[in-house]
């Protein structure tokens, strides 16, 4: 069964690319970005429409964006930069600027590459590698007041505390309707699948944010008169499988269908472009400093560093969410020349066994012909979990 409002975004989503060249040729300026420390907040309090730009599973794109990039960047790297190389992407084609963070130098790359190949006007903002620094929370908070004083330039507008306020509650209520979404996919019986989930918090990329909330909130209603509470249990022979590890975008369903195909069922993700840019967000106040102390101070991203294992904020929420959705086994997905996530990929593995949680590495690329690969060592790591699941032992 497919829930109204699910299939209200779809439509929505569907008609965007004309909504958004309708409202570009009103008037209205469109930021297209990518990155995962950069705050949407900022681009919408200075009425800018913020779309993040970016999809995934087209090895087509991935060897156009290869003749201008690296063949040895990650392969959504690669195709980013295909995607401009084609010029045909809606929500390329229909922004004006483009802003990107430095949190992962991939992303920075790409940014140099698409502003000298396709003479676009690009924004960066610069990250700090030890964010935990004092000095981490001034360098950032100037890098927002730059990108903000060329958003203001570029808009005419000029952002004031009331805007900044008021696009901060929007996200906070986006951020909040997630998350409450989210628990109703890992409940025992549940209407609505972690993939749907998945493709609800994608089309917010692109979706009106008014609208986009206002549909969260209409799903989240549906949700709660359907089942109640989200109580979120398990049963005793399932292959419950949490997926970590590098980016999966619009358009990549590959893994998630091969899981879904062999009997494994998705229950979480700390993925930068699932759930874990929702969780642990704190802006205090209406400030370019409490933004920039907000986002330094949530889940860190993988490319980011860490003092030691114990501390770092990547585990530790890892771990949690793990016991919260109640996953037993671990899918760790990383994109082939992902080096922040593939070099962790090792040690994240050591600290689940402490738990008794396995985990599965899967080194991928968007190409069919390592599909076959990839489904052989699923069938076998759900085959175990379900085993150990029903038995207790592994197999």
């Amino acid at each position: 069964m497919t829930l109204k409002t699910v299939e209200v975004i779809a439509q929505r989503l569907a008609a965007r690319p004309a909504e958004l060249a309708a409202a570009r040729a009103a008037g209205a300026k469109v930021v297209g970005f990518q990155g995962y420390t950069l705050p949407e907040e900022l681009i919408f309090a200075l009425d800018l429409v913020p779309i993040r730009i970016g999809l995934g599973g087209s090895e087509a794109l991935v060897e156009l964006g290869g003749r201008y990039i690296s063949t040895k960047n990650c392969v959504y790297v690669r195709e980013t930069v295909g995607l401009f190389a084609e010029g045909t992407d809606p929500y390329i084609t229909n922004s004006d600027v483009y802003a990107f963070d430095a949190t992962c130098l991939q992303t920075f790359r790409t940014a140099e590459v698409i502003q000298y190949y396709f003479k676009k006007e690009v924004y960066i903002i610069g990250v700090p590698r030890n964010f935990y620094l004092d000095e981490a929370q001034t360098y950032f908070t100037e890098e927002l007041r730059n990108f903000v004083s060329r958003l203001e330039a570029f808009s005419g507008n000029k952002l004031t505390t009331e805007k900044l306020a008021e696009s901060i509650a929007l996200y906070n209520d986006i951020r909040d309707e997630i998350v409450a979404i989210y628990d109703y996919q890992a409940t025992l019986h549940p209407v609505i699948s972690w993939e749907e989930v998945f493709d609800v918090i994608q089309a917010g990329y692109v979706l009106d944010r008014r609208e986009y909330r206002d549909l969260l909130r209409a799903l989240h209603g549906e949700l709660v008169a359907a089942v109640g509470p989200a109580v979120i249990a398990k049963h005793d022979d399932e292959a419950r499988i949490f997926i970590s590890g590098s980016v999966i975008p619009p358009g990549d369903k590959k893994l998630i269908h091969i899981i879904d195909q062999l009997g494994g069922r998705v229950v979480g993700d700390d993925l930068w472009s699932g759930l874990i840019p929702y969780v642990e967000v704190d802006i205090k106040e209406p400030t370019l400093e409490a933004v920039a102390w907000g986002y330094l101070h949530r889940t860190p991203h993988g490319a980011l560093p860490y003092l030691d294992l114990e501390t770092d904020g990547r585990i530790r929420r890892l771990k949690s969410l793990i016991k919260v959705f109640k996953a037993n086994g671990v899918i760790y997905h990383t994109l082939r020349y992902c080096d922040p996530y593939t070099f962790k990929a090792k040690e994240t593995k050591d600290i689940l066994e402490t738990l008794g949680i396995p985990l599965l590495e899967l080194h991928t690329e968007y190409a069919g012909s390592d599909i076959e690969a990839i489904r052989t060592r699923v069938e076998a790591f759900v085959e175990m979990i379900k085993l150990k699941a029903e038995t207790g032992v592994a197999a």
